[in-house]
């Protein structure tokens, strides 16, 4: 990695990598499509993942061919997410390392692609999420496009006056990956297992769990 000045705010994706919310989509929608005799497999998920849900699910039904609108299946997907998205759980070292950032004082924000609404229900059993300075959801109106464009990361920088320049955006989708390298800031990523690392270029650092994040590295206090 180039050195560069040191990282003074930091922004957060959440699905999949603050929450464990991906398997329960995985899940929910192999539901639906199990229905139709489809598999809900990798190949699929991983042009899906960080992407706003209108494309994605597009996407779902012309690669998989089903007989339902895009519509349909998100009104579907919506009253069974709601359903298990309260059980789900904090994934390994994200309540550490925020709780370790806000008592360092280090501005700390969520860029989700999720809407405000399932948001919320995401957090419910999560109070360190009030640990965060700011919070971007998808459906923010100053939002205008969704990863892999840059807005929401842009957006986020904004609330907490930060510089793109020394602002670090921890990411799981190579989507996300795009976004906030379009809007100059360094990436770390933390792909799923099942990811192909190399849809990752461009990241200034790949690891496997954020237990394994090294703040030094980027100027910040050692956990």
């Amino acid at each position: 990695m180039k050195t560069t000045k040191a990282v003074t705010h930091i922004l957060f994706d959440m699905d999949g990598l603050l929450l464990d919310t991906e398997i329960i989509y995985t899940e929910v929608t192999q539901q639906i499509v199990g229905r139709y005799g489809k598999v809900f497999d990798w190949s699929i998920k991983s042009n899906m993942i960080g992407r706003p849900s209108t494309d994605t699910a597009r996407y779902l039904v012309e690669a998989l061919s089903l007989p339902m609108k895009p519509e349909e299946y998100l009104a579907e997907r919506d009253v069974l997410l709601r359903a298990a998205f309260p059980s789900c759980q904090a994934l390994p070292g994200a309540k550490e390392l925020v709780e370790h950032l806000t008592n360092h004082r280090i501005p700390i924000a969520v860029a989700t692609s999720s809407s405000r609404d399932l948001y919320e229900v995401k957090i419910q059993n999560h109070e360190w999420f009030t640990l965060f300075d700011a919070v971007v959801t998808g459906d923010d109106p100053k939002v205008k496009h969704g990863k892999p464009a840059p807005d929401i990361f842009l957006c986020a920088a904004k609330k907490l006056e930060a510089n793109p320049e020394t602002t670090l955006v921890f990411e799981d989708a190579p989507s996300g990956l795009t976004a906030a390298k379009t809007a100059g800031m360094r990436a770390v990523v933390v792909p799923d297992i099942n990811m192909d690392k190399s849809r990752y270029t461009g990241a200034d650092l790949i690891i496997d769990s954020l237990v394994q994040f090294p703040p030094a590295l980027f100027g910040l206090p050692e956990l």
